[in-house]
């Protein structure tokens, strides 16, 4: 056994819209269970329009990214999954980079609306973060417009991600 495989799985999830997804739930399950003593954060940035966020007005963003969490982390708990949660920053990079700070993860979970529906890959925050935090990446597409059409694009190098149906 080697030092990495001692240290406890640390999963850092990140999600807004799409933290009610079966298959993002069934990812973070499948990340901690394999390795019985996982700890995992949710991280729901606080979405907000540009003038909002212009003004400092985040009160509402914030209040809808705490609803969502606390749903998640319900769902979590009731599958016997350890979690803890907290609304980060509208920009999910810097949203993350405040969560690792605090709890240092050995993966990372992004789930993501859809291209064509969803700003963070238009932004290309998956490229974005594998290259700045160099952690193996499970990437949750959910399109929740659509019954159950959801893909898990997985990368276990950070610089190479995969696409997989689920």
């Amino acid at each position: 056994m080697s030092i990495n495989d001692a240290t406890p799985r640390r999963v850092l999830v990140v999600a807004n819209e799409t933290v009610a997804s079966d298959t993002l739930h069934a990812a973070v399950r499948e990340q901690v269970h394999d390795d019985g003593d996982g700890q995992v954060l949710v991280v729901a940035p606080a979405l907000n329009s540009r003038l909002r966020y212009w003004v400092s007005d985040d009160d509402a963003a914030r209040a809808v990214a705490e609803l969502r969490l606390d749903q998640c982390l319900g769902r979590l708990a009731a599958a016997g999954i350890r979690a803890e949660g907290m609304v980060g920053d509208a920009d999910p990079v810097q949203a993350i980079d405040d969560a690792l700070r605090a709890f240092p993860a050995n993966s990372l979970v992004i789930a993501t609306h859809p291209e064509g529906r969803s700003n963070w890959l238009a932004r290309d925050l998956v490229v974005r973060a594998s290259a700045r935090f160099g952690l193996p990446i499970t990437h949750i597409v959910v399109d929740a417009g659509k019954t159950r059409v959801e893909t898990l694009a997985s990368s276990r190098l950070a610089s190479t991600p995969g696409t997989v149906a689920a």
